[in-house]
């Protein structure tokens, strides 16, 4: 006997459901890398759609473990925390240095930021 099988139905069927719904939000995540064209369109579908398909993963994961140990078991919830502080810093780094690079190397459709002269101008 597994202990998926001692699993009750009240529980099981919310598992399921946030399992479903985090793998296809990590799917869409994916299948927006593939899909979007330049760097920067890029960087933003897998960000958002593993973030939060990670979270109902580990709402899942949770909740599983929750009801099988007769008690409170937060390990997924300091995950999803760690996973939703860390993703964003790592995709403003990446998108950062990508600009650097980009203007760097004298790339056109990449804008400038405004020189101190300009910024008077708007005030």
């Amino acid at each position: 006997m597994t202990p998926a099988e001692n699993l009750p139905a009240w529980a099981a069927l919310p598992t399921a459901l946030l399992l479903l719904a985090g793998a296809g939000l990590a799917l869409t995540g994916s299948l927006g890398l593939l899909r979007l064209k330049g760097f920067y369109e890029r960087v933003h579908a897998p960000t958002l759609g593993t973030t939060l398909g990670i979270g109902c993963i580990l709402a899942a994961w949770t909740l599983f473990f929750t009801v099988l140990q007769a008690r409170l078991v937060l390990h997924g919830v300091l995950i999803a925390a760690l996973t939703v502080v860390t993703t964003p810093v790592t995709l403003m780094l990446l998108s950062r240095a990508a600009l650097y690079r980009d203007r760097r190397e004298g790339d056109r459709a990449v804008p400038r930021a405004p020189s101190q002269g300009d910024r008077g101008a708007d005030v």
